[in-house]
């Protein structure tokens, strides 16, 4: 009889015993953010996973513009208006040769740039407002403030930040609400009461760049946008804000202080907020597509108290790790400083109702989008962390969602079942045009790998069963419909044209790629069994081409990134960004067809020749559970500490040269590398850290295996 797959892993060198509550919150609390500067590229957050507010030295948004952004926050620019592109109809990609013949692919075509551009750059999310403090119209900067220290308590949600102006202290309290997009502000000072401080809010015009990094968003394009205020009540106002064929609204309330707003001031979107009345004002700031505001949370008191009921829950009911206890090895305590921020800024950026774009709530890369290929990483860290009603938040409705787009895709290109896109939004489904976002393919059988994690927590369960076997029946279908039979070879090949995980080869050469082979394999498995478990019989198609794609590619008796691959770790660009072939025994669960002796000297080529130093994503974590299936606790703790894969004071994952500040991914692949050295995964469950870890007291429980 199959076990549950969820463990509590205790361990330490003396008998066995769970970590307290009282001794998560002093590891959590040990970490608490701390600030005397703004940063320049990333802010402290407090959000909620569908929204985040992202503040600045004063707990607003006072200096540095940075966002407050959310899931319903999206634009579109006015379509072109040269002949022939004028709607997305007009649009017809591009036509590729596949095996034979003609597929049109959702790609740039040169004669259509004009649409072509605007359907890769809408939408695009919205930066909704800033909110800062306001000197009364005088010219203020940072360095004017003194004494300025700032602290994130992830323990409770709550961001505190002190100053001094002109001898007056400044104390901000700045809370997001759990459920909702609000944002609840205390603001305390002599300066309120003497009409030398109040707040403003602005609100910016969207950007049409690629990356918007580190703020998102103009605030001196006044006549290409429309803001008008409504008084509500004498402790209440609206604000209406209108860009082209969108519009959203934004509801201020303020207790403790009788208050005027008005605005906005000349040539600008920005409104004035002034108390009159009190050294102290606490404000209720909400934001809604339409006028009706339907949150009953419009106190403070309540906002903050929403704040730290759902954090204390966090913290105390998902899985746990301590390492705190580890003195001899500072490598612990960096280690844990990097899983609790990550578990905090996963929480309030990515525990969305979709994916989150790759920098999740804080800027805009890809012009918001999100990247279904990273989903995987964005989405799995909640149910191995034992979190599955945040892994519940986007799936399976995701999927079910972009389904009827997805069986459009597969069908005009003249497959059975859906192909999912890559670059999308929740909107429309589309997926943007590019060469990468249409001939890339592992995002294909991510639907296979989140519904077997879903079932290790719900062995049997006829609703898990059910909810997720059309949208395995449709990926099924089309994963075996797409794999070209060979009758040279008499196999199945996946490709040309494609990307690999890569996406650093030539697609029109590139031919059976490892790890999507593998991957192939594990997902038509995957839905063969799931057909099974409901008592159905599964398409025989499934099963022909699960058992007879190519063998994986070897060169010298280790794994290529693809068949025929020429001078592979000899040319500097076969040994360059994304190292799947780690995946297949890591991220991946073992398979029959991965032989045990080429990934070993696979792992082995990879830290000898790869170029790790211009990495810049989740390679680190990926090759952290490599190492770990192959017993090799020591490489996954250097991987996952590699001077590359950095993390900031706030914890936020450094995206380089190539990418910028934060890339998400790296924080969700660190958790899932955590999550398989505390918990194991089938067949092998336990703990796999260090011994000497393990002798001075490191313990944790909760984690829910890997497959």
């Amino acid at each position: 009889m199959r076990a549950l797959h969820l463990i509590v892993a205790f361990f330490c060198l003396a008998e066995a015993k769970g970590i307290s509550v009282e001794q998560r919150r002093k590891v959590v609390q040990s970490f608490s953010v701390r600030r005397n500067a703004s940063s320049d590229t990333t802010p402290l957050q407090v959000g909620n996973g569908n929204f985040a507010f992202g503040a600045d030295i004063t707990g607003l948004q006072t200096f540095k513009p940075f966002a407050i952004m959310n899931t319903w926050g999206w634009h579109n620019f006015s379509l072109p208006t040269t002949p022939g592109q004028t709607s997305v109809e007009d649009y017809t990609g591009l036509e590729w040769w596949t095996h034979g013949r003609l597929v049109r692919y959702e790609q740039p075509n040169p004669t259509q740039n004009d649409i072509s551009n605007w359907l890769r750059e809408n939408p695009h999310r919205l930066n909704l407002a800033n909110v800062g403090l306001h000197f009364g119209g005088h010219d203020v900067v940072e360095s004017d403030l003194e004494e300025k220290t700032q602290e994130l308590d992830m323990w409770s949600g709550r961001l505190t930040s002190s100053s001094r102006f002109n001898g007056s202290k400044i104390v901000v309290q700045t809370w997001a609400d759990s459920d909702s997009d609000i944002v609840a502000v205390q603001v305390q000072s002599s300066l309120l009461k003497r009409g030398d401080l109040g707040l403003f809010l602005d609100f910016p015009y969207p950007d049409k760049e690629k990356f918007n990094a580190p703020f998102v968003g103009h605030f001196n394009l006044a006549s290409k946008h429309k803001t008008t205020l409504k008084q509500l009540s004498p402790q209440s106002a609206q604000i209406k804000h209108t860009l082209d064929g969108t519009t959203y609204y934004t509801m201020i309330q303020w207790e403790g202080s009788e208050a005027t707003i008005t605005g906005p001031l000349d040539g600008t979107h920005r409104y004035v907020l002034a108390p009159k009345s009190s050294s102290k004002i606490q404000l209720v700031i909400s934001f809604s597509p339409t006028p009706n505001f339907s949150s009953k949370k419009a106190s403070y008191r309540q906002i903050t108290t929403a704040s730290r009921n759902w954090w204390k829950n966090y913290w105390t009911k998902g899985a746990f790790i301590d390492l705190t206890p580890v003195h001899s090895d500072p490598r612990a305590l960096e280690l844990q400083r990097r899983i609790i921020h990550s578990q905090y800024l996963t929480a309030v950026n990515s525990a969305s109702d979709f994916p989150p774009q790759e920098s999740g709530l804080v800027n805009n890369g890809w012009h918001g989008k999100f990247h279904l290929e990273m989903n995987l990483w964005h989405t799995l860290p909640f149910a191995r962390w034992n979190h599955l009603d945040l892994f519940h938040r986007s799936l399976p409705h995701l999927y079910n969602q972009l389904l009827p787009s997805s069986l459009s895709r597969a069908e005009k290109q003249g497959y059975n079942g859906a192909r999912w896109g890559k670059m999308t939004d929740p909107l429309t489904g589309r997926s943007s045009p590019g060469e990468i976002n249409s001939l890339l393919i592992w995002q294909q059988p991510h639907p296979m790998f989140f519904a077997e994690t879903d079932y290790l927590s719900h062995p049997n369960n006829l609703t898990t069963l059910q909810k997720w076997d059309a949208i395995l029946t449709e990926t099924a279908n089309f994963m075996a419909d797409f794999a070209w039979f060979n009758s040279s070879t008499k196999v199945y090949d996946l490709g040309p044209p494609l990307y690999p995980v890569s996406e650093n080869t030539n697609p029109n050469i590139t031919l059976n790629p490892t790890f999507e082979l593998a991957y192939w394999r594990f997902g038509l498995d995957v839905a063969t069994k799931w057909k099974a478990r409901l008592n159905q019989t599964s398409p025989k198609i499934w099963g022909i081409v699960r058992d007879n794609l190519a063998p994986l590619p070897v060169v010298n008796n280790t794994y290529a990134t693809y068949e025929g691959i020429p001078n592979m770790w000899i040319a500097a660009e076969t040994t360059f960004d994304h190292p799947a072939q780690a995946g297949i025994f890591g991220l991946l669960p073992p398979s029959p067809q991965v032989d045990l002796t080429v990934v070993n000297n696979t792992a082995r080529k990879i830290k000898e020749t790869w170029r790790l130093n211009e990495s810049y994503g989740w390679d680190f974590a990926m090759l952290a559970m490599n190492s770990l299936r192959l017993g090799d606790v020591e490489q996954a703790v250097e991987y996952l500490l590699h001077p590359i894969f950095k993390f900031d004071d706030a914890g936020y994952a450094v995206g380089g040269e190539r990418v910028p500040t934060p890339y998400f991914p790296n924080s969700a692949g660190l958790l899932m590398a955590v999550g398989m050295m505390a918990g194991g995964w089938v067949d092998d469950e336990g703990v796999k850290l260090p011994e000497q870890w393990v002798r001075e007291g490191a313990r944790a429980e909760g984690f829910v295996v890997a497959l």
